[in-house]
């Protein structure tokens, strides 16, 4: 009776001790899964009059957002300029979970036949008609400290969107690391600058750049959390560490103020 519940009782522990290993291991995979870091394509279309931006958000709002939540892409912003000077542009941030992932989205979609009637005024625009008059178009990937994007709560807000372009991929590389690994992002959350995404371009204009989007009640709160960014000691301290001076990484930051579209999911 002994040695038959002890092979028992080895049995078992066996069993616990495999099932934990496979627990483990799978929960190992999972947590590398959900901290792959994502990719986005940043649309700006360039419109000529309320008719197109219409047409342009129809489009997103009643068939590409619905097909690519369907096809994976999730948390998809879409914004207007907050201040435009004459017709406004929009903009349009897209995650994907892999490179892969956006390869594909064009071949998906032509085979998405509710995507495609839906989508039908603004996919078939006449060329004395068109839906808008240029799309520019950029791929980020983003940053390991902060791999997803990260959804604000669904309230009146604004966005802020910056780009920081650098005078050679090395001091770009270095900027990059200050926000990933030196403690910048840390600094941000602490003081107020909430993070929506960060970037890194890997196609698209004015490269070496990094783009990311911070999101704000309003213009008051952006100027109070930026004032206590600029005069926080840690931040005072990073930006003095050789080689990281922002004189030496950064040679021109580019900003815009967005509001979101009543259907943005950002």
């Amino acid at each position: 009776m002994k040695r038959r519940s002890f092979v028992k009782a080895s049995m078992l522990t066996g069993s616990l001790t495999g099932l934990s290993a496979m627990v483990a291991k799978a929960s190992e995979k999972d947590f590398f899964a959900k901290s792959s870091p994502e990719f986005y394509e940043l649309r700006v279309y360039t419109l000529k009059n309320s008719a197109q931006q219409k047409l342009v958000e129809d489009y997103f709002q009643n068939a590409a957002i619905p097909a690519l939540n369907r096809l994976g892409s999730k948390n998809i912003g879409v914004f207007t300029e907050q201040k435009p000077e004459g017709q406004s542009k929009l903009y349009a941030v897209i995650p994907f979970n892999s490179a892969k992932d956006f390869m594909d989205i064009t071949d998906k979609l032509a085979k998405d036949t509710t995507y495609q009637q839906a989508g039908a005024a603004y996919l078939n625009a006449p060329a004395k008609e068109p839906a808008y008059d240029r799309i520019q178009s950029s791929f980020l990937k983003a940053f390991s400290g902060m791999p997803k994007i990260q959804v604000p709560e669904n309230k009146s807000r604004i966005f802020e969107l910056r780009r920081y372009e650098s005078a050679s991929e090395a001091a770009g590389k270095k900027k990059i690391d200050m926000f990933d690994n030196v403690g910048e992002i840390a600094i941000f959350k602490r003081v107020g600058l909430t993070p929506v995404f960060f970037g890194e371009t890997i196609i698209g204009e004015m490269r070496p750049n990094l783009t990311y989007m911070l999101t704000f009640d309003d213009m008051a709160e952006h100027d109070k959390n930026w004032k206590a960014f600029g005069s926080d000691p840690e931040w005072a301290r990073i930006k003095a560490i050789p080689g990281y001076e922002d004189a030496n990484i950064v040679s021109r930051i580019t900003r815009t103020f967005l509001v979101p579209t009543s259907f943005s999911q950002v």
